[in-house]
């Protein structure tokens, strides 16, 4: 183990000295809070009938750009909750993620911490603080959020489904993302259902991990993922899995290895998808220019994923990152359908009293 210490020493180091992409979170004051609370909550109010009808009658794997403009713009959406990569530079790769999916129709609200106005969470802010938030908008929203995670945000997101799968050892306390203090208290009241819901055991709807592994599995942070990263627990509906061959940072032996594959340990369905050798890992998630033209952002739109995406459609512009950005909001817009259509379903269920 000796002759290990030196390179991890180095690695570790270098990370560091390129400068951690961590945020400042002083939270806003306790008033606030509660008023922004109160505003999240506002918004998961029972929309109008008519409109309750027009999203039962969607179809969450084929939704258009229609769908989204004429049905959805008026609807609330799910929390999603971006996990950046371990360096600054990586920051605003993540922000212009965050960019495209306002740009393809996602609200912007949605996606922004109502307290600070950031974007992303670090990949450095701790597992159980990520979870605790995670509940604590599903309490205020009446959605279960989605996570995406790039690189060493990528092994954080399964770091967090880890930590929300049930054991019965296990407390998690609820975390305010907006005062950025836990509230003393081990679960939320479950808004569709009215009953107590520990953070551990909270089910998320989608989560992906993009270019997790490789040299990032020897930083100290994330040491206790050894043996862990690929198994994915029933915390999650569906996951997905992205990485490319050639990867020094994200891809286990360099991306050419199952080793890159990720399995369900119960029964979470879970998806692997090989991304072209050509994108680069830290910026795979630099997506804004994808809305140019009205034909890329179609493109995306009518795309349907598969199990190995290898070749990119050709465009006159730069369509970069096309097949990750498409795959993922493929999944988004299917799950933003599916969480609106059960909170409709349990709604309607209450009122007539099953």
């Amino acid at each position: 183990m000796k002759d290990l210490r030196l390179p991890i020493v180095i690695v570790a180091a270098a990370a560091l000295l390129a400068g951690c992409g961590t945020y400042p979170r002083p939270g806003v004051d306790p008033v606030r809070g509660a008023e922004i609370a109160q505003e999240l909550r506002q918004r998961a109010a029972p929309l109008p009938r008519e409109l309750e009808d027009k999203i039962l009658a969607l179809d969450p794997r084929h939704v258009t750009a229609g769908d989204i403009r004429d049905v959805l713009a008026s609807a609330p959406a799910p929390r999603i909750m971006l996990i950046h990569g371990g360096i600054r530079w990586v920051i605003p790769y993540m922000v212009s993620f965050s960019d495209f999916l306002v740009g393809m129709g996602y609200p912007a609200h949605s996606i922004t911490n109502p307290g600070d106005g950031t974007y992303t969470f670090s990949c450095y802010e701790s597992s159980r603080l990520i979870a605790g938030s995670l509940a604590w908008y599903y309490e205020k929203e009446g959605l279960r959020p989605m996570l995406v995670g790039h690189s060493q945000g990528g092994i954080q997101a399964v770091k967090t489904l880890q930590k929300l799968a049930p054991h019965p050892s296990r407390q998690i306390e609820v975390w305010n993302p907006v005062i950025w203090e836990s509230e003393h208290r081990f679960a939320i009241t479950d808004p569709l259902t009215g009953q107590p819901q520990p953070v551990v055991g909270l089910r998320l709807p989608y989560v992906c991990s993009l270019g997790g592994g490789g040299l990032t599995r020897i930083l100290p942070n994330q040491w206790d993922m050894f043996g862990k990263l690929r198994t994915i627990p029933d915390s999650v509906e569906e996951f997905t899995s992205f990485y490319n061959r050639n990867d020094v940072l994200g891809g286990d032996l360099l991306g050419y290895s199952a080793l890159n594959h990720s399995q369900a340990s119960g029964t979470a369905v879970v998806r692997n998808v090989r991304l072209p050798t050509w994108y680069k890992h830290r910026s795979v998630p630099d997506t804004r220019h994808l809305l140019a033209t009205p034909e890329m952002r179609a493109w995306i739109n009518n795309f349907e994923p598969a199990q190995s995406n290898e070749s990119e459609p050709k465009f006159e512009v730069p369509s970069q990152n096309i097949l990750w950005a498409a795959d993922v909001w493929y999944s988004i817009k299917k799950h933003w359908v599916l969480e609106l259509q059960r909170a409709i379903k349990s709604r309607r269920s209450r009122q007539n009293g099953n």
